[in-house]
């Protein structure tokens, strides 16, 4: 399964190579928690752009591109529209495979993300954070871009990044 993933990475990798442009990260992924704690993954895709991969791979910090020990990914394509769900449970439509715990673990750093891969306008929607940090957001607070924002500061922001 490792290498199907690498394939499919190098598939892309190679399109993007060959179109003379690589994608841009966007802060259009973000974190926020829910009334009860249970923290939520946004996605804020650029207008009625299209997108695939979406995924979240949780590490232990200071691994490196170790191995992903927690959360989950996604392979379907031709995904649409704004997405608001719980971290650890994804659309069921998406069918996601999941990996490890399924929570936020301690001294665990996070990578949550999306793709949108079009020839000369590529992106990656996405986010990193850590289990503590995201512990200490408030409700209507999300965590994007590597801060702390209101929710209405992270639309804002996703929508002038587009």
């Amino acid at each position: 399964m490792r290498r199907t993933g690498a394939v499919a990475a190098g598939v892309v990798g190679g399109m993007l190579l060959l179109s003379g442009c690589a994608a841009v990260d966007l802060p259009l992924a973000g974190v926020r928690v829910g009334t009860d704690g249970t923290p939520y993954a946004v996605f804020r895709p650029c207008g009625d752009d299209g997108y695939q991969g979406p995924h979240l791979d949780g590490r232990q910090r200071g691994a490196g591109d170790g191995p992903v020990t927690t959360g989950w990914d996604v392979r379907k394509e031709g995904l649409h529209g704004d997405a608001d769900f719980p971290l650890f449970t994804p659309p069921e439509g998406w069918r996601a495979r999941h990996r490890g715990k399924q929570e936020l673990v301690p001294r665990h750093t996070y990578v949550l993300g999306f793709g949108h891969y079009v020839s000369g306008d590529s992106y990656n929607g996405v986010v990193e954070f850590t289990a503590e940090r995201i512990g200490r957001l408030e409700p209507g607070q999300v965590w994007a871009d590597g801060r702390t924002m209101s929710r209405g500061a992270f639309e804002r922001l996703a929508e002038d990044s587009c």
